[in-house]
């Protein structure tokens, strides 16, 4: 089925803009929307249309200013200007500023038109489908922390590619130790902010009586033992991006704190009524079902949809299939590069083995199996003989 083409008519006589949508609407594949003057077109520019048919006379804004406003504002929009003139001085004009097509209006005014739309309908299904097959061509040197080849492994790069540009709000989810914080620093890397901070704060290792003043900072004497000011986590990292990793062991006091510094984007030091202007973006990552927490009580529900801008949950690491292997031997030649111990491979039994565990600990748990193995293992061989897994709980 070929994509809706969105076409906006810019026609200042009633009757003659309503022929015009009514005959483009015998199309099912069109969506068009008629409006009556330049000014009213201008507001709704934003909306992205495909392809804009001009009255060359319009009052107010003219039909060639209209198309200069259009190519300025995308040169991709196709323009077909509609002319009540024969003149080739003005057809030629309308050609030099990037009309696609110039028609006179006359007895094959409509013909022409919709012949003009079909052929520029055909280019924006074209330019439609590269953009489409450019989506699904990663460059994997921009995403070279993110190891795999499996399918789970392309979906989470595609899903960064979709939110790397913008400042849209990111949970990550996954079982512990299935890469949250590597996929929230290729968010960050990949982003305009990439030359700014990339903060990452375990909210469940700080203690539940110093947290506020690990995120927002304090000010010198605003408790016991705050003997000078304190820059907090939020204010290192402005103009950046902060992780909030394990969000759903976060007090719910404290919840209410930060639901306010992510609406206001402002923070204030503990001990201090000055508020800070914050630009930084925020990425939220847990192993908790925190739709379960709302419930029991303990995360706020207004806090837990200000999170979930966009989603992106990392399966286990069991789920991935071949992705196990390529990571084992991704993390067997760094150790053995840090650590000067030679080149050391898999034996074939070796991988099979590896490829039966279940992973538990997910690619946290892999890697220190990897060093265990690579230190255990007397040749260059990591036969099975080697490899001990961690106890099952």
């Amino acid at each position: 089925m070929e994509n809706v083409i969105k076409i906006f008519v810019v026609e200042d006589d009633m009757a003659f803009g309503t022929l015009i949508k009514r005959t483009l609407e015998k199309d099912n594949n069109y969506d068009v929307t008629h409006f009556l003057s330049g000014e009213d077109f201008l507001k709704h520019l934003h909306l992205n249309p495909d392809i804009v048919t001009l009255d060359y006379n319009l009052p107010g804004v003219s039909g060639i200013e209209l198309l200069m406003k259009i190519k300025n504002y995308d040169n991709s929009i196709a323009t077909i200007i509609v002319s009540g003139q024969e003149s080739v001085e003005v057809a030629v004009e309308a050609y030099k500023n990037g009309a696609n097509y110039y028609i006179v209006k006359n007895r094959n005014t409509f013909t022409e038109l919709a012949h003009a739309v079909k052929n520029s309908s055909l280019n924006v299904n074209l330019k439609k489908e590269v953009e489409r097959l450019r989506e699904q061509i990663i460059d994997r040197s921009k995403y070279s922390t993110i190891i795999g080849e499996s399918k789970v492994a392309l979906q989470i790069i595609r899903m960064i590619q979709k939110v790397e540009k913008n400042n849209v709000m990111v949970m990550i989810t996954g079982e512990s130790g299935t890469g949250k914080e590597v996929v929230a620093r290729a968010i960050h890397y990949n982003s305009p902010r990439k030359r700014e901070p990339f903060v990452a704060v375990n909210v469940a290792a700080i203690p539940e009586d110093l947290i506020e003043s690990e995120l927002f900072g304090h000010e010198k004497g605003a408790f016991t033992g705050a003997d000078s000011k304190r820059i907090g986590k939020f204010e290192e990292a402005n103009e950046g991006t902060i992780l909030l990793d394990e969000i759903g062991e976060m007090d719910i006091t404290l919840q209410t704190k930060l639901l306010r510094v992510l609406q206001e984007n402002k923070i204030c030091r503990v001990g201090s009524n000055k508020e800070i202007n914050l630009n930084v973006r925020v990425l939220a990552a847990t192993n908790q079902n925190l739709g379960k927490r709302v419930k029991e009580g303990k995360f706020r529900e207004d806090l837990y949809y200000r999170l979930q801008g966009f989603l992106i949950h990392l399966p286990p690491l069991r789920e991935r299939d071949n992705d196990v292997l390529l990571l084992a031997k991704h993390f067997l030649r760094n150790f053995c590069e840090q650590n000067r111990l030679g080149n050391k491979y898999f034996s074939k039994k070796a991988m099979e083995s590896m490829m039966e565990h279940t992973w538990p600990g997910n690619i946290r748990e892999l890697k220190s199996f990897i060093e265990r193995a690579a230190l255990i293992s007397e040749s260059t061989e990591i036969g099975v003989d080697d490899l001990i897994y961690a106890p099952s709980f």
